[in-house]
């Protein structure tokens, strides 16, 4: 019950701070529109003819970047005010706020990748799979936020404020999210660049979404292994974070 209750106060903390919402849904139309409307004659001669479809999935993992990135900063500002520190001593376990936090951000991540679903429709992107597999998807990008998220949780609750978090995110995020196949076919690349872009783990999730996206199916062999890679890192994202809670707490007490 305790983790509906940090659950339901990390909501409203969101929607008290709408702009966190906007922002993190206004960016991605950005990519959307201009990125795609400058790159797409360029792609077309390589043999993509809707780049906005491509670039789809790579959108969906910055805005669920955004988002995990957004509720660390959610932990600076519910320290300077006060309820950070009541949370941690209120007769509630470490286990249900780390939870608490990250379901919140995937309720988050939920919402606007189907908002973000839905406006694709207007750029011409066709979604070829059925309820099922989009269910199968999301389980993957839950898994995929519990590992940002965490990260994110454990992150802010080691560094000291929130310029040094901001910095740090950015620093780490765009080198992450460039060095992945979410803007360009990550085939064509060739040497340490490829061997980069394929040992980011983003780059598979992408991969996937986009086979079921312009395909409707995928490698069933490789969807399994990158369920079971998030499988693992999601455990990591939250035992980090958990981590992270009990040693503040320990320094805090």
């Amino acid at each position: 019950m305790s983790v509906f209750a940090i659950l339901s106060r990390n909501i409203k903390w969101r929607f008290h701070n709408r702009v966190t919402i906007v922002m993190t849904v206004l960016q991605p139309f950005l990519w959307l529109t201009l990125y795609s409307a400058v790159a797409k004659e360029t792609m077309k001669n390589a043999g993509i003819e809707n780049y906005t479809a491509f670039i789809l999935p790579g959108v969906i993992v910055l805005v669920s970047f955004s988002v995990c990135s957004s509720s660390g900063i959610m932990n600076y500002m519910m320290r300077n005010d006060g309820s950070f520190y009541r949370v941690l001593t209120a007769p509630v376990s470490r286990s249900a706020i780390v939870l608490g936090q990250l379901l919140e951000a995937v309720l988050c991540v939920l919402l606007e990748v189907a908002i973000l679903g839905g406006v694709s429709i207007f750029y011409d992107v066709r979604i070829a799979i059925g309820a099922a597999d989009i269910l199968t998807l999301f389980f993957l990008l839950i898994l995929m936020v519990f590992f940002m998220a965490g990260l994110s949780c454990g992150i802010s609750l080691l560094l000291p404020n929130e310029a040094v978090y901001e910095a740090f995110m950015n620093t780490v995020v765009l080198p992450v999210f460039f060095l992945s196949s979410a803007l360009f076919p990550a085939d064509n690349t060739k040497g340490i660049l490829r061997t980069v872009i394929y040992c980011n783990p983003f780059t598979h999730v992408i991969n996937i979404f986009r086979d079921f996206l312009l395909r409707g199916k995928t490698m069933e062999g490789r969807f399994l292994w990158v369920m079971v890679l998030f499988l693992f890192l999601g455990s990591v994202g939250y035992l980090w974070a958990l981590y992270r809670l009990r040693t503040y707490h320990e320094f805090y007490r």
